[in-house]
């Protein structure tokens, strides 16, 4: 797979059939079947989080031009406007309208990948923090600090995967910035959705991930 850094806030990338299906899919799955057109979209995403440090985090505009031999995607994250208030992507409309789309591809992205503007009305911060071991999450579980986060725990691929929600009413930025420090003394930042998580994960605990375990594992 090619990857190209755009800027910041976009990337866009190539991956020919040929590299598909050596990852293990086929044409056919990329426009019929759903969960395996997400594994591999996510997993390039993971690919290009790991060598790029892109996160594809919060709304996602993806222009997809399929070719003869391969696929080229363009990801842009979109932007908070300046008052706050609503999201706008870092491209101007012109650019856009020059871009050649493929309208399947399109309608199935939109669908599935929610890949249009968005704006959550509940005023508050997801993370996503991802562990390789179990021992981690006891560890991390010992810090009093966190007893007030919003927490569901999941696991997926022999990995688990911490959802914190972070209140606005709850938390000022200062505050939440020095959580933030402490959970990633034990883990990483992860690109997955929680969505992702409840349709193809394994959810082990609903919520009060720390405490939870604090009493099963003292």
């Amino acid at each position: 797979m090619e990857i190209e850094r755009i800027n910041e806030n976009t990337v866009k990338f190539y991956i020919s059939y040929v590299d598909i299906e050596e990852r293990g899919f086929n044409r056919e799955e990329i426009w019929y079947d759903r969960e395996r057109s997400e594994e591999l979209f996510w997993e390039m995403m993971d690919e290009i989080h790991h060598e790029e440090e892109f996160v594809p985090e919060g709304p996602l505009w993806i222009q997809v031009q399929a070719l003869d031999k391969g696929l080229e995607v363009l990801v842009t994250k979109a932007q908070l406007s300046s008052d706050g208030q609503r999201f706008e992507l870092p491209i101007s409309e012109e650019k856009l309208k020059d871009l050649p789309i493929n309208d399947r591809i399109e309608e199935f992205l939109d669908e599935h990948f929610q890949s249009k503007q968005f704006l959550d009305d509940n005023d508050t911060l997801e993370f996503m923090l991802g562990f390789k071991e179990f021992e981690d999450v006891i560890s991390l579980s010992k810090r009093t600090e966190l007893d007030e986060l919003q927490t569901k725990l999941f696991s997926f691929k022999n990995k688990y995967y911490l959802y914190v929600e972070f209140p606005d009413d709850l938390f000022e930025e200062e505050d939440i910035d020095n959580l933030l420090s402490i959970l990633l003394e034990y883990g990483d930042e992860s690109s997955l959705t929680v969505h992702r998580l409840q349709e193809y994960g394994n959810l082990i605990i609903d919520e009060n991930v720390f405490s939870t375990i604090n009493k099963y594992f003292h």
